[in-house]
């Protein structure tokens, strides 16, 4: 009933979802040439040969992907892959990371004439999901064409559980459409087979496997000259609201360490502009990355480019992973702490609740429940060197000792992939 529901919804809604695509286009969100790929409208050649697709929605989950794609394509040279994310920002991440010779396009939104012209064109051999990607008019038509689907690094949180309790037969025929499904957790595993999926496998989550972020050796060199004998934390990943706490944090602890430096790194660069302005008229100093103003005397540096949060991190061992304070659900805390990084995090960690929970419990990780505490332990950390280190050790020890997931994931993929040709 639902995913007729969904249908019949999507149907009439068509055209508002392209005007709303086009409003996107207007404020920088789709992209300005390739953004009729989000409606299935594509002239891009199908490679020859069978084809994976492997869709991963935005930056965190398609950089997951990236060491499983080199592994598949070491074990399967034959195969092909096409891999869809549906933000501007992976997919400039995407052109710069992705295996020679993998393909990437836009997601197609999931309006029932949009999936269909998407599976026309590409035909895909496999399809692949990545967390938590349940499109019903996209599963129920590669159900319907027979084209087998995993879904992979699947997550379930104890709220999207709830929520997709109600929906009974009609989630149990969505999930149950995967002919695999590779959680990252016990506790995943458990909500998905509860909810109708058949085959649950649970090799671990895909992000312990992601190497450490670049960062540009040059580029790291000027920015630790800049920031020698200066104590500095990092706002990683912050979401709208989370700069001005960041900011409250800065004037709270500017007495006490007169000459602070606080970078903020936005979870979305394009917001350099906006976030600068509050900034500037809250009456703060603001060196803004994007714009070439380099750091010198300024407190607050905005470090609004794509790709170099790798820099800040080698750069910054004290950080605060953002969308934490806020109701987001988090941004991934292993990528500081694979660097070695002492991590922070507020109380709204669902997105990597498994991630977040075992990082504490492994010293790594300080939880934190507002701007307030989060000033008290910045300050109590940046009063206390040897302390970040002893975190930054245990977060990267815990970081280590998790990496084998890549070769238990590979091996639950293998025999689901594409028959050799």
């Amino acid at each position: 009933m639902l995913i007729t529901c969904w249908r019949l919804a999507t149907t009439i809604a068509a055209p508002l979802v392209r005007g709303h695509l086009e409003r996107r286009r207007g404020r920088g969100k789709e992209h300005p040439e390739r953004w009729p790929e989000r409606l299935g409208v594509d002239d891009s050649i199908r490679p020859q040969g069978p084809l994976v697709w492997v869709h991963a929605a935005s930056v965190g989950e398609s950089l997951s992907i990236l060491p499983l794609l080199d592994s598949l394509l070491a074990a399967r040279p034959d195969l092909r892959f096409l891999v869809t994310t549906g933000t501007v920002t992976s997919a400039a991440l995407m052109a710069k990371r992705l295996p020679e010779g993998v393909l990437h396009r836009f997601a197609p939104v999931d309006l029932p004439d949009v999936v269909g012209r998407f599976l026309e064109r590409w035909r895909p051999d496999l399809a692949i999901m990545v967390e938590s990607e349940i499109w019903p008019n996209m599963l129920s038509m590669l159900a319907a064409q027979d084209i087998p689907t995993v879904l992979l690094n699947a997550r379930m949180s104890e709220r999207s559980f709830r929520r997709w309790r109600w929906a009974g037969a009609s989630i149990a025929r969505l999930l149950g459409s995967f002919r695999l499904v590779l959680a990252q957790s016990q506790q995943d595993a458990t909500r998905l087979a509860a909810l109708g999926a058949r085959r649950v496998v649970t090799p671990g989550n895909l992000k312990y496997a992601a190497p450490p972020l670049p960062a540009d050796p040059v580029e790291l060199e000027v920015l630790e000259r800049s920031l020698a004998g200066r104590p500095a934390w990092l706002a990683a990943s912050t979401h709208e609201g989370e700069e001005a706490a960041a900011l409250q944090v800065h004037r709270a602890l500017r007495s006490a360490f007169p000459d602070l430096v606080t970078i903020i790194a936005p979870r979305h660069p394009n917001r350099g502009a906006e976030i600068t302005h509050a900034l500037r008229s809250a009456g703060i100093g603001v060196a803004r990355r994007s714009a070439g103003e380099a750091l010198a005397s300024h407190g607050i540096y905005l470090a609004d480019t794509l790709g170099e949060l790798g820099l800040f991190y080698r750069a910054c061992p004290l950080v605060f992973v953002g969308g934490s304070l806020v109701r987001h659900g988090g941004q991934n805390p292993l990528e500081p702490a694979r660097l070695g990084c002492a991590v922070l995090l507020g109380p709204h960690v669902w997105n990597f609740d498994e991630i977040a929970r075992g990082l504490i419990a492994a010293g790594g990780a300080v939880q934190v429940g507002d701007e307030t505490t989060l000033a008290e332990q910045v300050g109590r950390l940046l009063d206390n060197r040897p302390e970040i280190e002893r975190l930054g050790q245990a977060a990267a020890t815990f970081a280590a000792e998790r990496a084998g997931v890549l070769e238990r994931m590979l091996e639950a993929l293998l025999p689901v992939l594409p028959a050799q040709t």
